[in-house]
């Protein structure tokens, strides 16, 4: 079966010109390929097929450019994981297990091709440049409100209510993708993440087991 179509990701706006929507998504593969630090203007406006001069029409430096990045990045993930099947599933539980299959369907191609990034830039420039982390970070944090909603449903329908809060267990599945990324970059494998996230599978398999039991007590209430 083939992996979800994750070309979206890196494609901004198609309402804004094609030279800064091709420029916005050059510098979201070549900062996933290389690091922001490491990633020059030259190197983005080669893996965009542009000139310098177009460049700097758009954008007056690559701090600038990587905030234009950040927030296509947040906006076309969002529209990624709003659109995808798991989410029209009727049962919350199944929701959740259906975003870590989906999360673990993401990993195809190449390391860049899957790997966040958010999380490649902030743990580069959480100290150089604030606003460019805090643009990145935000991505993550909307991807965890997203989540919370269908985990505070999951906690009410299996009678888990009170044990702990939905944002903490949503941040703790964002730190688990985030983590298997960094375990990627550093054996050269995909299969460590594919492996984390069937751990976490089997983590909210055995935190969500009791609907059973939840819905008998809610009738009896």
């Amino acid at each position: 079966m083939p992996g979800p179509d994750v070309q979206g990701l890196t494609m901004p706006d198609s309402t804004m010109p094609d030279s800064k929507a091709k420029l916005i998504g050059a510098a979201i593969d070549v900062v996933r390929a290389k690091g922001f630090t490491a990633t020059r203007v030259d190197d983005i406006c080669a893996a965009a097929g542009l000139t310098k001069g177009s460049f700097f029409h758009h954008f007056k430096s690559k701090d600038e450019l990587a905030l234009a990045a950040a927030q296509a990045w947040g906006d076309n993930a969002q529209a990624l994981f709003a659109a995808a099947p798991y989410t029209a599933l009727p049962d919350p539980r199944d929701r959740l297990l259906g975003y870590v299959d989906f999360r673990k369907a993401l990993l195809q191609g190449e390391l860049p091709d899957y790997t966040c990034f958010a999380g490649t830039t902030i743990q580069e420039v959480f100290l150089t440049r604030p606003e460019i982390s805090e643009a990145a970070a935000k991505t993550i944090a909307d991807h965890i409100g997203a989540l919370e909603k269908d985990i505070a449903e999951t906690m009410r329908v299996y009678n888990v209510a009170g044990r702990f809060s939905a944002r903490s267990l949503a941040t703790y599945m964002q730190a688990v993708v985030q983590g298997a990324f960094v375990l990627v970059k550093a054996e050269g494998s995909r299969a460590v993440a594919a492996e984390s996230l069937d751990h976490l599978r089997r983590y909210l398999e055995l935190l969500f087991a009791n609907r059973k039991t939840g819905a008998n007590r809610s009738r009896m209430r």
